[in-house]
């Protein structure tokens, strides 16, 4: 292993220990960094099999991105980082995938410059055009995409998926004694998207078939639906009977028991009209599900959180679940107490962002971390016996980012350290312990 004892600039991506974030073997800290190639070698060295090797000849690293048109801030934010993890400059091969011809295009000329390994692009659309291209000549892609089902054998998803977040969510959710999860999404590809990973998530950790349910963007709408998934009239009318017995019990208490020479006079006093039961002022049951999924944002989010106080599904009864893109606005969630989101852990990446403003002035966009831990991955892998073969992108035990332990698998999809936040009642949200068994082995940072 390589210990870190160069400056940020030479060295890795395991920075000073987001949404959690683990190692038979220990990671040296310089695989991930732009470390020089006359770095010492303190520690065993990491083996690397030597059969089957892909196109080990091929040194050069393509990078694809947006970097003009409507995504083009987005994108050159992202190649700074790229740039930041590659300490030779010459050994980056840029396309602008916003060009003429597109993704495709951008593919076409990384094959021709002879790049080994292509990093990007940044959508699901543009990767499967690429995939399309990169195929026939078999170059691994680490796509900066966060939809999982274009991933395959030599296309890695690198941005963080639903099935990540909601595995670690329903796994500590589980740890905590939920076992009745359900959904409550929007009728939208990212709704639908993450009502699939609920259901494999479920299924994986041995929990019974979610229920799921769709709702439209208008607040009658998330209404209506929340109080049939939520039982709310049954609830509701068994909470009324529950207050009339206990009306009905304080009443005969106060009164005491009748003698029969009081019939009459009891018969002749005018009957006091029943109180009309407020049933906001009634305490109902636990809904039929102990764990629930949410995934809106903006004004649908307020719909669904003013819907939820209606029909009384709240966070001391149920625990409230959300997506990594809760993490960018958590201040302004303090109505949803105790509710979870999953994120990588913010500390580690500080020293990133500190690099990042003293080269470049500005601050590094969170997908940043992206390009510059597949880049540094990149950077490090050219250097090594076999370079970008798959035998050493999908080396079991990982490797160290500035977001935490990640690790490649065969069929494309990729293991992350996400951490969970509990959301504060004053707004954003902190960090708290994840399951244990969330990935195997042991990380340094």
């Amino acid at each position: 292993m390589i210990e870190q004892k160069k400056p940020f600039k030479q060295n890795c991506l395991g920075l000073n220990s987001f949404m959690a974030n683990l190692l038979k073997v220990t990671i040296p800290v310089c695989l991930l960094a732009a470390c020089s190639s006359s770095h010492s070698d303190n520690n065993t060295p990491i083996t690397t099999p030597t059969q089957n090797l892909q196109q080990p000849s091929k040194k050069q690293i393509g990078l694809l991105l947006p970097l003009t048109g409507r995504n083009g801030g987005l994108g050159n934010n992202m190649l700074k980082a790229a740039r930041l993890a590659i300490d030779e400059p010459s050994a980056l091969d840029v396309h602008d995938t916003a060009e003429t011809g597109g993704a495709s295009a951008a593919a076409h000329k990384a094959i021709e410059a002879g790049d080994g390994i292509i990093l990007g692009p940044l959508t699901a659309k543009d990767t499967t055009e690429v995939a399309a291209v990169t195929g026939a000549v078999n170059i691994p892609v680490l796509s900066y995409s966060s939809n999982a089902s274009i991933a395959s054998s030599n296309v890695w998803i690198f941005g963080i998926t639903q099935n990540q977040q909601i595995e670690t969510l329903v796994k500590a959710a589980k740890n905590e004694g939920r076992m009745k999860f359900a959904a409550f999404l929007p009728d939208n590809s990212f709704g639908r998207a993450m009502a699939d990973g609920l259901i494999k998530s479920c299924s994986d950790q041995g929990l019974m078939q979610p229920t799921i349910v769709y709702h439209a963007a208008d607040l009658s709408d998330i209404t209506q639906k929340l109080k049939s998934m939520s039982n709310f009239d049954e609830r509701t009318e068994a909470a009324k009977i529950n207050s009339q017995n206990q009306n009905l019990t304080e009443t005969t208490a106060a009164n005491g028991p009748k003698e029969d020479g009081d019939s009459l006079q009891n018969e002749l006093i005018p009957s006091k009209p029943e109180k009309k039961v407020e049933i906001k002022k009634l305490k109902l049951d636990k809904p039929p599900f102990d764990a629930l999924l949410l995934a809106d944002t903006g004004l649908q989010l307020q719909s669904v959180i003013n819907a939820m106080n209606e029909v009384q599904v709240s966070t001391s009864q149920v625990r409230i679940m959300g997506p990594t893109l809760w993490s960018s606005f958590a201040g302004k969630l303090g109505k949803l107490k105790g509710a979870w989101y999953v994120a990588p852990n913010p500390v580690k990446r500080q020293e990133f962002i500190r690099q990042y403003m003293a080269r470049y002035g500005q601050t590094p966009k969170p997908l940043a971390d992206f390009t510059y831990d597949s880049a540094a991955l990149a950077n490090s892998l050219r250097k090594r016996p076999g370079g970008f073969s798959i035998e050493n992108l999908t080396r079991p035990d990982g490797f160290n980012g500035i977001d935490g332990f990640f690790a490649l698998h065969p069929d494309g999809t990729v293991k992350r350290d996400l951490q969970i936040f509990e959301i504060q009642s004053f707004g954003g949200g902190k960090m708290i312990s994840t399951p244990k068994d969330n990935i195997s082995g042991s990380m340094t940072h």
